[in-house]
């Protein structure tokens, strides 16, 4: 019989079910269809933002601007549909408008060379500034029947189409990052961007792709929370920024870059997920739930960093040995 190893992945799992079983026996009403419904339809467009924010921590970056850039995409969503454009053409204007932020905080990473903090920290306040010029601080609401079937509409009467849309997302992520040269080159530069270029890999263009396919991300997570909550403001999705950072170096991602697993961030996510439905139902106050994320996220931190601080020690030990 063949041994499951307990990578980081496979112990996240396991505490994830864990998690679910404890939720099941501690928590009223936790395994109701309503609730597991309401956990469905919120955990695609929170992993779809999750994930985008994992690719780019594993090249050793990260994008504090990746909210808004949805945000801004569905008020582009949003305006071209107001206008009466056909739905189809909306959403293609929302996706160029998401692409054109991921190609700025790309372009002036790959190509000028600034620090990701930095540039992506100028662009959400940029993306802001945009947002709240085009909508006055109002939000936007108004879309088609159809489009609400996006965020709201079932497959087959059974699972939500924005669940299909996450794991199609999720599976093509994982693909291009396990099995494609690109996918490759992302975790090289992450691990030594000076080796990456002595070894023949263009580390700007795989920089500026990456930026574009996290921003595509933000966009399909954009259309998701428009068509769901039927309305547009600045602040849409802004509750994920910390999250999906917390998420993915809950997942395995390592902050300093060179490893990062799609399956790691998705076990992160439903953890989340489950922690942050199941104190909404023991009536824990959102301000705690979001004070108990972020001391998470800070362990998970201080864990890893001792963690490797010591698997150092041990690699210097071996060498000296």
């Amino acid at each position: 019989m063949k041994k499951i190893s307990l990578t980081k992945e496979n112990i996240l799992g396991l505490i994830a079910i864990s998690l679910f079983i404890l939720m099941s026996i501690t928590v009223p009403e936790f395994t109701s269809s309503n609730n597991l419904n309401n956990m469905m339809f919120q955990l695609p467009e929170f992993g779809l933002i999750a994930l985008a924010m994992m690719v780019v921590i594993v090249t050793g970056g990260i994008d504090l601007s990746i909210t808004y850039t949805a945000a801004l995409s569905g008020v582009a969503i949003a305006t071209m549909s107001s206008n009466g454009y056909p739905m189809i053409v909306a959403i293609l204007a929302g996706v160029v408008v998401g692409l054109l932020c991921g190609s700025l905080n790309g372009f002036i990473i790959s190509k000028i060379g600034v620090s990701p903090i930095l540039v992506t920290l100028g662009t959400m306040v940029l993306f802001e500034g945009i947002i709240l010029s085009i909508t006055k601080g109002n939000s936007i609401s108004g879309f088609s029947e159809a489009y609400s079937l996006i965020g709201n509409g079932y497959y087959m009467g059974i699972v939500p189409l924005s669940m299909i849309i996450f794991i199609i997302f999720a599976v093509v992520t994982g693909i291009l990052l396990t099995k494609t040269g690109w996918g490759k080159s992302v975790y090289m530069v992450g691990s030594n961007p000076i080796a990456s270029l002595f070894s023949g890999v263009n580390n700007s263009r795989v920089l500026m792709k990456v930026y574009l396919y996290a921003a595509l991300l933000a966009t399909i997570a954009s259309i998701i929370m428009t068509s769901r909550y039927n309305t547009v403001k600045v602040d849409l999705g802004s509750s994920y920024l910390l999250q999906s950072v917390a998420a993915a170096v809950l997942g395995g991602t390592e902050i300093q870059g060179g490893y990062g697993k799609v399956m790691g961030t998705i076990y992160a996510v439903i953890i989340f997920q489950m922690l942050s439905s199941g104190l909404n139902l023991l009536g824990v106050p959102r301000s705690i739930v979001t004070v108990m994320m972020g001391v998470i996220l800070v362990g998970v931190l201080v864990i890893n960093f001792v963690k490797s601080k010591l698997d150092e020690k041990k690699q210097k030990q071996l060498s000296a040995a």
